[in-house]
């Protein structure tokens, strides 16, 4: 499994109510929550973000609420996988079971700057940043989370796994 896409960077602390802010929780059209994906901190992600993009956040992505909602925002704009130092561990549970890929990896995190290319291999782990013609490893993901992805989310894994 492979993503590859152009790079939307953020900070650390970022939190479910600035990934989707609450006023658009009343939704459960996925395509509308990702019509005000990142607007309250970058109000022209929707505009920017192509499909299979990556997005880099620093230390606690996700913290905040527990909202589902997040990571389907996230997935729906067309982002293709989130890399960052670490992640709130709901948000990274929530990612999961709806089948956004994402990797913790400190010094991808700190390395890559927003606009760089970026290729990352799920099956081993290794993130190559095109740009600036440098790797950095992460830990990849477990055969059973790969299959996840692969099915977009643990209920259609479930679902197509009987």
């Amino acid at each position: 499994m492979l993503a590859k896409g152009y790079i939307h960077k953020y900070g650390d602390n970022v939190d479910t109510d600035v990934i989707i802010p609450a006023r658009y929780l009343n939704t459960a059209d996925h395509k509308e929550l990702a019509s005000h994906c990142m607007e309250d901190i970058d109000k022209d992600f929707v505009k920017k973000v192509k499909q299979g993009d990556i997005i880099v956040g620093g230390a606690n992505f996700g913290c905040g609420s527990s909202r589902e909602h997040a990571p389907i925002a996230i997935k729906n704009s067309g982002v293709s996988c989130v890399i960052a130092k670490t992640f709130a561990r709901i948000f990274f549970r929530n990612s999961i079971n709806i089948g956004l890929a994402i990797l913790e990896c400190p010094e991808a995190s700190e390395k890559i700057e927003a606009g760089d290319s970026v290729t990352v291999d799920f099956d081993t782990g290794v993130i190559t940043n095109e740009t600036k013609n440098e790797t950095y490893q992460a830990e990849p993901f477990p055969d059973f989370v790969k299959e996840i992805i692969k099915n977009d989310g643990l209920m259609n894994y479930l679902k197509n796994n009987k």
